[in-house]
């Protein structure tokens, strides 16, 4: 067996420990979103787009009661899969972003579920917030998305948030991670990366990128996690009522990003 495929297994079993399941009926709704993860087949499956993991139902849980806030901010979504927090962050009224970039691995399954998504859901969006979906593959040129932002106002040519749900398992890929972290996120002192982890991914690789993100450049904050749901939007599919969103919050970990030097 591949170290890959070990990685795999580990992380399937870690996945089914901690309750993060595929959603049973292909879809999931948060509010007035619907939702579906990519078909369990191919990149969709190696990079488990077919899931939605918990760090993007604490991510969007924060901001649907304004503990984080992305009004009028141009925001990123990297590795997005279902795109639970940017989409839903679209819709919020007075406190959307003006622009939302959702990007995920350059794959045609993955990126036509994702399309799909923002298709699906876009009369709900707030008119002032505009979506992308571009597929963008970690580490490599940023210049196509800096465009967008450019294109949306930002004089900078850079994004004011950077969102970051469940991805910091693949301890692989952290030093292209934070190429793509430190190339998108404004250098300015309100800029800010919303980081969020699983349990499941182990303490020793979330430190890893903490430190590796600090030796560049950008220090992360952990938050404290409350294993009580508080949200009030109706949230179904996959077996998501409110006990057990709580114990699926409560398995989530999550930074708030900034530059240290600024």
């Amino acid at each position: 067996m591949t170290a890959m495929a070990e990685f795999d297994d580990f992380l399937s079993d870690s996945a089914a420990l901690f309750g993060e399941s595929q959603v049973d009926d292909g879809k999931i709704q948060y509010g007035p979103l619907v939702l579906t993860p990519a078909p369990k087949e191919g990149k969709a499956n190696t990079l488990l787009a077919d899931h939605l993991f918990s760090p993007s139902l604490l991510l969007a849980e924060l901001l649907e009661r304004g503990i984080i806030s992305f009004a009028n901010q141009r925001v990123i979504e990297l590795g997005a899969g279902c795109a639970l927090p940017s989409l839903l962050s679209s819709t919020l009224s007075g406190h959307s972003p003006c622009l939302a970039v959702i990007t995920d691995y350059p794959d045609e399954t993955i990126i036509k579920n994702l399309s799909g998504n923002v298709e699906r859901n876009r009369p709900h969006f707030e008119k002032e917030c505009a979506v992308h979906v571009c597929g963008y593959e970690w580490g490599c040129d940023v210049a196509p998305l800096l465009d967008i932002a450019e294109r949306h106002g930002s004089r900078d040519r850079a994004f004011d948030i950077v969102v970051m749900s469940d991805l910091l398992h693949f301890d692989g890929s952290h030093d292209v991670l934070l190429k793509s972290l430190l190339s998108l996120l404004r250098r300015d002192p309100s800029a800010r990366a919303y980081i969020a982890a699983g349990k499941y991914t182990l303490p020793h690789v979330c430190e890893h990128f903490v430190s590796e993100a600090a030796r560049s450049g950008i220090i992360l904050e952990e938050q404290e996690v409350e294993s009580v749901w508080k949200g009030e939007l109706i949230v179904s599919g996959g077996g998501l009522d409110k006990e057990q969103l709580g114990a699926r919050k409560g398995m989530s970990r999550w930074w708030i990003g900034r530059w240290a030097d600024t």
